[in-house]
């Protein structure tokens, strides 16, 4: 892919519209800073863009010669309930008792 000479700019709207999407608080001050950032960010994609890949294969890993090396998913023996559950440092019954951690009743 080549580059199309246009260089896109990052304003300081465009920053605030991204962090308004993104659901991000930032404070003015930090604004210039990301501005910053975000155009140093489209700079080097627009570099990645201009290396020629047209007879280049696509991958899933840099190592070609990378196989799959997981085992054969196959049943086998689980532990009992009460090997399990003795483990436990707290129990209800055959439940794990663990603290609450999103808000009170």
């Amino acid at each position: 892919m080549k580059n199309t000479g246009k260089k896109k700019t990052i304003t300081e709207d465009i920053v605030r519209h991204a962090a308004k999407l993104s659901r991000l608080h930032i404070d003015e001050s930090e604004i210039a800073k990301f501005r910053e950032q975000l155009a140093r960010i489209l700079e080097y994609i627009t570099q990645l863009n201009e290396v020629e890949t047209k007879d280049t294969f696509p991958t899933t890993h840099v190592l070609s010669s990378m196989k799959n090396v997981f085992r054969k998913d196959e049943p086998a023996e689980s532990l009992s309930v009460e090997e399990v559950m003795s483990n436990a440092p707290e129990k209800k019954g055959n439940l794990f008792k663990v603290p609450r951690i999103i808000g009170n009743p």
